[in-house]
């Protein structure tokens, strides 16, 4: 009978067979260790000369790393070995014998890696990472799903810009010139109109020529979108949701979170109601410590650094300067150099994973933004009906997945939060 790894526990006494990879091998004279992985978790499998048959036992040595095996043998529970149950093996086969694997337990470079990232993924802390990004993607989908929200996802293929010209890729589409999604933001407007909360979830890309460890060319994105919430309601859906998805993983996800080596301890701490700071208060936290900050610019990695390490927990900047946001950004009524956005900022430096805040509905007034972004406004026609039929307050934010799964992780870098990557200058494999 064949059964996964994670149901060992299930199986305790009986006769099974397991099916999976060779991760590490030992042999200690009459006996012979196989720690063998299989997707969903590791098992020991102890192999007794005495037990087996001399030619079985004797083949256990053409077992390399990462050969392809099926072993048979009595499930026991043992707590000392991975997973807390181990198999006493009678008889293996190698299914796929795998020579010599480029991934050692030596030391590599991330170009290396990267160029391996189809093995790599194999390795138990990157499995670990992509572990927990599976949890934090069901996570936000619960959170959503069970509070009413209708998911309408919005095209990958644009014919706008959302967030700007200068991050756009460009593509033919038969005989239009047509764009890869920066955001489905625009869209959740319209269909928000039609259900009242709503979310997408899916890829976005932003052609931009960086190589700091924050950023990703495709990387996936939720956006939620309300009718009716304003700026404050926004903020408040945007830390039930990241207290949720934070305690959901570290309970459910603790073991990875251990294999990282992730201290939890600060993740405890993620619990609403998070700091709000006006964005003047936060320009004068920067400015105390980094004299060369201009107030009225929009923040750098360095600087979000400076506000988030004030706090323990996430912290929400908002009223922004209307010039560093995009055109749909409300503004701020009692002052219009500023506009009704926010961004959250996770805390140990791992910068903004939220970005968001109240749109404008008014006609005249997005008309006047688009054109002081020099857009075209034919291209938006179909948008400005929202304010043509029934315009309404509204708000919303967008999630990165990549970031977020960084900070919950603990990594450095965002380059190990996707399955591959797409850098700047790296799209292979």
């Amino acid at each position: 009978m064949k059964i996964w790894i994670s149901d060992l526990k299930d199986h305790v006494g009986q006769a099974i067979e397991l099916k999976g990879w060779a991760y590490h091998h030992r042999s200690s004279g009459k006996i012979k260790f196989l720690v063998l992985r299989d997707g969903t978790g590791y098992c020991q499998c102890v192999f007794v000369k005495a037990q087996i048959e001399e030619a079985i036992f004797n083949n256990f040595d053409q077992i390399t790393q990462e050969s392809s095996v099926a072993v048979t043998g009595v499930v026991r529970a043992e707590p000392r070995s991975p997973g807390g149950f181990e198999l006493t093996a009678a008889s293996f086969q190698i299914l796929q014998r795998a020579e010599n694997f480029p991934i050692s337990p030596k030391e590599h470079g991330p170009d290396f890696l990267m160029n391996n990232r189809h093995l790599w993924i194999r390795s138990k802390l990157q499995h670990a990472v992509l572990r927990v990004r599976a949890e934090i993607i069901a996570a936000v989908r619960d959170f959503f799903d069970g509070r009413g929200f209708t998911l309408t996802d919005a095209p990958i293929f644009t014919p706008s810009a959302c967030e700007g010209t200068s991050t756009l890729f460009k593509t033919k589409y038969f005989d239009e010139t047509a764009f890869l999604s920066q955001s489905g933001q625009l869209y959740m407007e319209a269909t928000a109109a039609a259900f009242g909360k709503v979310y997408c979830f899916g890829p976005t890309f932003r052609a931009e020529k960086s190589k700091t460890r924050r950023h990703l060319i495709e990387f996936w994105m939720v956006e939620p979108e309300v009718a009716f919430n304003d700026l404050w309601d926004n903020m408040e859906l945007a830390e039930q949701f990241v207290e949720y998805i934070v305690q959901r993983t570290i309970t459910n996800r603790a073991e990875e979170l251990k294999a990282l080596g992730r201290n939890i301890e600060p993740m405890l701490k993620v619990k609403a109601p998070f700091p709000r700071v006006h964005y003047d208060e936060a320009a004068m936290m920067i400015k105390k410590e980094n004299p060369d900050f201009l107030i009225g610019d929009d923040f750098g990695a360095p600087d979000e650094t400076i506000i988030s390490s004030k706090f323990d927990r996430p912290v929400f900047v908002h009223h922004y300067p209307s010039a560093v946001k995009a055109f749909y950004m409300k503004q701020d009524e009692k002052d219009p150099t500023k506009c009704l956005s926010c961004d959250l900022l996770a805390p140990e430096g791992y910068g903004e994973i939220i970005g968001g805040g109240q749109r404008e509905e008014s006609l005249e007034n997005l008309l006047t933004r688009i054109k002081e972004h020099n857009l075209n406004t034919a291209d938006f026609e179909w948008f400005l009906d929202l304010r043509r039929y029934g315009s309404f307050p509204h708000a919303g934010f967008g999630l990165g997945i990549e970031r977020t799964v960084a900070w919950v992780c603990g990594i450095q870098h965002v380059r190990e939060t996707i399955p591959f990557p797409r850098l700047y200058g790296r799209n292979y494999p």
